[in-house]
C-alpha cells in the first residue's frame, strides 16, 4: 500500500480522483439535541463551508415525500442553484425485516416510501437514494429475512429506475454490515441501479481491514457517508471482588474527522485505489464531543472539508 502523505495537488494529478464532498442535512436536524437549521439554512451553510453538494434526509423535518409539493421542490431547486450546489443524495430510512404484525404490508409501505423519494430525487436532478438493509429479528430466521429483503430491494430498484435513480445500500443494518455480506446482497439483488453506500465506521467497528475492504468495495460503490469516532471502554463494578469487569461493547462517541480510531487514510486510499470517485458525505448522526452548539457543528463540518482536501481526496 502506497503512502497517502504528500500534497493534494500531486495526489490529484497522479490519481485523477476528485470526490464530491456533500454535507448530510441530518447533521443540523436536531435529532440528538444539536442546533437545528431549516433546509435553506443548511444549504447555505454547506456552500459557505466549501461543500459541492448536500445529502438531504428523506423524512421530516427535511425532504419528506408526504410534505414536498411540486412548488416546494421547485423552490428547493432554486435555493440550491442560488448557492451553486446540487442535491447529490436523498437519504432513505428503511428496515427491510418483516414486522411481527403479519397483516400489515410493512415492506410494501417501505417500497412505496422509497419510490416517493426516488420521485423527489429525480425532480431535483439527484441520481442516488440511500437505503439500508435489515436488522436481525428474533422472530425470523435470517434466510427468511434475506429473501424478503432481496425482493423488496429489487422492486425498489425497478421503481427508482423510472426516475433515473440508483439505490445505494449503506452498510449500516445487521444483514448488510460486513463488506462480504453487502457484496453478496448486491449480487442477489442483481440490478444495474443497485450499488453500495460503503462507509468506514461499520467495518472498523466490525474488525475488517479497512484498506482491503474499501478497495474491494470501490467498484461497486457510488457514495460513502463518513464520520469519525473514539472507542470508550466500559466497566461494571463487582463488589464481591472489589474490582471491575470489562463490559462489551465499548461506548462509541463521534469526534472531529481524523481524530478518532478509524484509519481513514487507509479507507480512502482503498477506495481511491479501487477507482472510486463518487460522492463523499459527511454526517453528524449521533451526539458529538463538545456538544451540539452551532459553532461546534460548524467546526466539525469544516474539519471534514479540510481533511479531505489536505489528503488529496477532494479538490
Amino acid at each position: 500500500m502506497s503512502d497517502v502523505d504528500g500534497t493534494a495537488a500531486s495526489l490529484l494529478e497522479h490519481w485523477g480522483i476528485d470526490m464530491q464532498l456533500s454535507l448530510f442535512s441530518v447533521s443540523y436536524a436536531g435529532f440528538w439535541g444539536q442546533h437545528t437549521l431549516a433546509l435553506p439554512e443548511i444549504i447555505a451553510k454547506a456552500a459557505k463551508l466549501g461543500y459541492s453538494g448536500v445529502m438531504l434526509a428523506g423524512k421530516r423535518p427535511h425532504l419528506s415525500a408526504l410534505d414536498y409539493t411540486d412548488d416546494m421542490v421547485a423552490e428547493l431547486r432554486r435555493t440550491l442553484g442560488q448557492q451553486g450546489l446540487r442535491c447529490l443524495v436523498v437519504g432513505g430510512y428503511v428496515n427491510l425485516a418483516p414486522t411481527v404484525a403479519a397483516e400489515v404490508p410493512y415492506l410494501e409501505m417501505q417500497i412505496g416510501y422509497v419510490e416517493g423519494l426516488a420521485r423527489l430525487a429525480g425532480a431535483l436532478d439527484c441520481s442516488v437514494v440511500r437505503v439500508f438493509s435489515a436488522y436481525s429479528s428474533p422472530s425470523e430466521q435470517p434466510q427468511a429475512i434475506w429473501r424478503e429483503m432481496v425482493k423488496s430491494l429489487q422492486e425498489m430498484c425497478d421503481r427508482a429506475a423510472a426516475f433515473g435513480v440508483t439505490i445505494a445500500i449503506q452498510n449500516h443494518h445487521d444483514l448488510g454490515v460486513h463488506s462480504d455480506v453487502l457484496l453478496e446482497l448486491l449480487t442477489d439483488v442483481d440490478r444495474a441501479n443497485c450499488k453500495a453506500g460503503f462507509d468506514a465506521w461499520a467495518p472498523a467497528l466490525c474488525g475488517e481491514e479497512l484498506y482491503e475492504a474499501a478497495r474491494k468495495m470501490a467498484p461497486h460503490t457510488v457514495i460513502t457517508t463518513n464520520a469519525d469516532y473514539v472507542r470508550l471502554p466500559r466497566y461494571s463494578y463487582q463488589p464481591a471482588l472489589v474490582n471491575y469487569q470489562r463490559t462489551e461493547p465499548d461506548w462509541v462517541r463521534a469526534v472531529k474527522f481524523g481524530e478518532g480510531f478509524i484509519d481513514l487514510k487507509a479507507f480512502f486510499q482503498g477506495l481511491r485505489d479501487g477507482g472510486f470517485d463518487g460522492i463523499a458525505n459527511y454526517e453528524m448522526c449521533s451526539p458529538i464531543r463538545g456538544g451540539g452548539t452551532l459553532e461546534n457543528l460548524d467546526a466539525y463540518a469544516a474539519q471534514y472539508v479540510m481533511w479531505m482536501r489536505s489528503l488529496g481526496f477532494a479538490g
